[in-house]
């Protein structure tokens, strides 16, 4: 009896700390990726927890260059996060609040292990200066980062089944990321990097030199009209392929953010190493509820 009672208190505290990590996910969710966190608002409130997991997970492998100091800190934290996939990190993984959550969200609804670990090994890349070299290598970059993000979160809110969609989803999330990449690249250009493919820029006679340099002129200015065009075609595939089964269209709700963006941005256009665009909340909201097929 007494043994009953230690599993029993043994289990309750586990299910605190599982609840614990879940509202840390939130919260950080919250606090670093508010286009995601407001577009979770639209899902089911039994999907959100584990939404905010993945993307919780998401928002540490992204921000790990920001954080070290050097390519091989870097590499040694990516290295952390597929141990913790693979159940071979060093230290229990459960102590980490994303990790628990993650594997938690993982298990429960048999999320593919593969596509996590290749969105750690697209992110390699952030933690170098090296160049984009072209537009097929940034838009496989996007989607093992962004859209396959958005096929995982589809799969939670189908509740582990396979909702369709894949090839809309793969669009969804090219455009929203190269809208994202397109809106950092002031902060991207000051620690050095340019995702601006190259095969682009030297079309424009623009370098990355000259970007991070803080000169990126005209040049600059007709390389991101024509990266505009590419995250808009993609949009409007996604588009094309309507209607979406309800869990793609919820897990592609923060795409509805892409084109308001890209709007901003053709507004300010003269000035994109300097030009901060943003979106009112309320704009965010009224395009997140348009957006819904």
């Amino acid at each position: 009896m007494h043994q009953n009672g230690d599993g029993r208190m043994s289990n309750m505290l586990k299910s605190d700390a599982l609840a614990a990590a879940y509202a840390h996910c939130e919260k950080l969710v919250r606090d670093e990726d508010d286009d995601r966190w407001r577009a979770t608002l639209f899902a089911p409130a039994e999907a959100r927890p584990h939404l905010f997991a993945l993307y919780a997970f998401s928002n540490e492998v992204a921000r790990v260059r920001a954080q070290a100091s050097d390519p091989m800190p870097g590499e040694i934290r990516h290295q952390w996060w597929r141990d913790a996939l693979a159940g071979e990190a060093r230290g229990d993984a459960s102590a980490h609040p994303v990790a628990a959550a993650l594997l938690d969200t993982v298990a429960r609804f048999h999320l593919p292990v593969k596509a996590l670990i290749d969105l750690i090994d697209a992110r390699t890349f952030d933690l170098y200066d090296d160049p984009m070299p072209s537009l097929a290598q940034l838009e496989g970059y996007c989607g093992e980062t962004s859209s396959a993000l958005m096929r995982l979160a589809s799969l939670v809110i189908a509740k582990g089944e396979d909702p369709g969609g894949a090839d809309a989803v793969g669009h969804a999330g090219v455009a929203y990321a190269l809208v994202g990449l397109m809106r950092s690249l002031p902060w991207h250009a000051r620690r050095g990097q340019v995702y601006v493919p190259k095969e682009i820029l030297d079309r424009h006679g623009v370098t990355r030199d000259d970007i991070v340099a803080g000169r990126g002129g005209p040049g600059l200015v007709g390389a991101l009209r024509d990266l505009r065009g590419v995250a808009r075609l993609h949009l409007e595939n996604y588009r094309a392929q309507a209607p979406h089964a309800k869990p793609v269209v919820i897990a592609c709700a923060a795409a509805a953010l892409a084109e308001p963006y890209i709007n901003a941005m053709e507004r300010r256009s003269d000035d994109p190493l300097r030009a901060v665009v943003e979106l009112s909340p309320f704009r965010k909201m009224w395009s997140l509820w348009r957006g819904r097929i």
